[in-house]
């Protein structure tokens, strides 16, 4: 019974940015490693960002490395992503993912002028 359920997404001008928040529910949050991946149009599925359990390191994919910030609250079983300098190409649907099974429902993201 895992439930994701993001929040946040929209639109942003280029160059803007944006913060988008996954609740989660069902199992131990805090012993999750926990991901966002994006589906960009005509492209595969994107692993942009992890944050593990215990010590919390993260990774990142080099396509958001610099401009994109993963950080999660064990307390509110919250998992976050905060995006800055976005641009058209980040335009996509974004997912939170717990491991690499269970998958929220997404948010849109779509960077405009």
């Amino acid at each position: 019974q895992v439930q994701l359920v993001e929040s946040g997404g929209g639109m942003v001008q280029p160059g803007g940015s944006l913060n988008v928040s996954c609740a989660a529910s069902g199992f131990t949050f805090s012993s999750s490693d926990m991901n966002w991946v994006r589906l960009l149009p005509g492209k595969g599925p994107e692993f942009i960002s992890t944050i593990y359990s215990g010590k919390m390191g993260t990774y990142y994919a080099d396509s958001v490395k610099g401009r994109f910030t993963i950080s999660r609250d064990n307390a509110k079983n919250t998992l976050y992503l905060q995006m800055r300098d976005l641009r058209f190409e980040d335009t996509g649907l974004y997912y939170c993912v717990r491991g690499v099974s269970y998958w929220g429902q997404g948010t849109q993201v779509t960077v405009s002028s």
